[in-house]
Formats: structure tokens, sequence, C-alpha cells
């Protein structure tokens, strides 16, 4: 019975090598550093622009449409420093570190906070044990998580699929915090090289828009900015995974498996590509990691058929109902708080 188990195993194993054989006999996974470089000078225009336009607009609420747009721009910005912590575009790790600190300086988002909390999501996707993006926060994601809640943090719980997209809102906040918390938990590798880039960016964030702004129109700008930013950056990342299988201790998934069976594609075409940034093609980005992004679209067939042949699932769905199976999923998992409310 055990040479049973462990010939399955070395067959189920086998899956993945031959779908990657396939992806770089195709050349699906050289880096593209013409791609990369492109969109980094367009990003850099775009946010280069952006401040540009602040300084030019000065005293005047027109500012809140320049916060709209720097929001947009901060998210691709993040996107981009997806790509380089993934090694999609440097081939070391120094390179991508050096290039990774970028996003404290520009955008106050901690890199090495990023990649610890990222590369033990992409490890164990879903997985309440190990993947912390499904770890009991301001919201939870199953029953078992839901019990133990008391007091305010029940209440949210109880009704965390219609508070989901405001509490986006304060995403960009929690980004920010989680970066700063990082440096003073053994996290971060350098923390006084990215504490000090933080310090550089909220320094020179804070300073321009008290420069250019009197106080109120000022903390106006910052809520819509810091608000929109991460409700961007929330909409992206919620479809990739909520709502999608989570794995339990008792379920034995080889990396193909684990891989695909949680994650969710969604469609929509080239604009739903850059609004994404590429994410939209979460299974092929969870099983190519190191693929550079442009590539995700062209690997999709290959992975589709190749899913196909084994019988495994492969999902993909609109955006729009990929938010509302992610809401249901939510809906459901604060279902026994509002049970035990209804019998009290």
């Amino acid at each position: 019975m055990v040479g049973v188990v462990a010939a399955q195993t070395a067959v189920r194993g086998s899956d993945f090598a031959r779908l990657s054989r396939q992806a770089a006999e195709l050349g699906l996974l050289r880096r593209r550093p013409v791609y990369h470089g492109v969109r980094a000078a367009l990003v850099g225009v775009l946010l280069l622009g952006g401040w540009t336009a602040f300084f030019l607009v000065g005293d005047s609420w027109y500012q809140l449409v320049v916060a709209a747009f720097l929001a947009l721009v901060f998210a691709q910005v993040a996107f981009l420093g997806h790509d380089i912590g993934h090694r999609q575009v440097f081939r070391t790790k120094r390179a991508s570190e050096s290039a990774g600190l970028s996003g404290n300086l520009l955008i106050g988002l901690g890199y090495g906070w990023w990649m610890d909390k990222h590369t033990r999501h992409h490890a164990n996707p879903n997985d309440v044990d190990h993947d912390p993006d499904v770890a009991p926060g301001a919201l939870i994601w199953t029953g078992d998580q839901a019990r133990p809640r008391r007091g305010f943090a029940a209440l949210i719980s109880r009704w965390q699929a219609p508070l989901f997209f405001p509490m986006l809102f304060l995403e960009g906040l929690n980004l920010h915090v989680a970066s700063v918390q990082s440096l003073f938990r053994g996290v971060v590798r350098r923390p006084l090289v990215e504490g000090g880039a933080l310090l550089a960016h909220f320094a020179g964030y804070l300073g321009a828009l008290f420069l250019v702004l009197p106080p109120g129109k000022a903390l106006v700008f910052l809520a819509v900015h810091k608000g929109l930013w991460g409700f961007y950056m929330g909409c992206v990342f919620a479809p990739n995974h909520k709502g999608m299988l989570m794995p339990g201790p008792d379920d034995k998934l080889d990396f193909l498996r684990k891989q695909v069976l949680t994650s969710r594609n969604v469609r929509g075409g080239p604009f739903v590509d850059v609004l994404m940034g590429g994410l939209n093609y979460q299974i092929e980005h969870h099983l190519f990691p190191s693929m550079p992004t442009g590539n995700l679209r062209k690997v999709r067939p290959l992975v589709r058929a190749h899913c196909a042949s084994l019988g495994i699932p492969y999902y993909e769905c609109g955006l729009f109902r990929s938010y509302a199976e992610a809401l249901s999923h939510l809906h459901e998992a604060g279902a026994p708080l509002r049970a035990g409310a209804a019998r009290s």
C-alpha cells in the first residue's frame, strides 16, 4: 500500500514538471527587460506627472482630482514592485532588493514586510494555518475563526460582507502601519535602510502636502488619496483567492493542484489586464511567480489545456462575478456570529 501511494505521488509530482518544461521551451520563463523597462518608464512618467500637477494646481479643490490620479499611479508602482519582488525583472536577489526599496521611498510600502508576507502566501495559498492573507484580523475567512470573536470585532465580522468595500478605504493606512511595524518585529532584513526610506517618503509626502495646501485641504487630500489607493489595491487583490478552496491539514495537494484550486482568474481583456497589473491571471502567476507578468496571458491556454487533460478544475470569471463570490464567502464565514446573535 505504501508503494502504491508513493508511486501515485511521484506521478502527480511530475504533472507540474511537464507543464513547466513546455513553458520553458516556448521561452515564456525568460525575463523581458524591454517590457519591464517600458512599463517602469511609463509608471515613472505618470508618477512624475502627478506630482508636477500637484505643485502646479496649488491651493485648489481641484487637487482632489490629482489625489485620485495619484492613487491609481501608486497602485501601479506597487504592481511593478510586486514583479520586482518575484525576480521577474532582475536575476539576482541583491538587485531585486535594491530596486524593491523604491517602493519604500516612492509609495511608503515596505519591501521587506511585503516579501515576507507574500512569500508565505505563495507557499500555502488559502491555508488558514500558514497563509497570512487568510489569518483572522479585521476580517475572518472561516466559521472557526468567527466563533472566538467577541465585542466590536464580532460585530464587524458578523456584517463583514456589506462592510468589506467600505473597509477597503482604510487599506492604504493599514499598508503603511504594517510596513512600519515590521521594522521592529525581526521581519525585515535591513530595518535601518528600509526604515530610512520609509521615513524619507513620509517626510517628503507630508511636507509637500502641508507646504502647498492649507491644513484642511491637505488632510482632505490625504484622506482621498490614501482611501482610493487602498480601495484600488483591495479591489485588485480580493478576487484572486477569496471564495476559492481553503485546504485543511488533511488535504494533501501537490504543487500544481494547490496553486490552481485555490486561485481564480478574472476575465476582461486588455483593460482588466492593465487595471489589475496582470494579476488577473492569478492561476498562471501562482504556478510561475517568476514569469514576466506580460507572459501570463500567453501561457494561459497552455495551463488550461494541461489542467483539462488532468481533470483539474480551472476557474475564471468576470470581475464583478469574482466580487460577488468573494462577498458570498465573507458572508458565509460570519454566519456563526449572526446565528449566535439571533439566539441571544
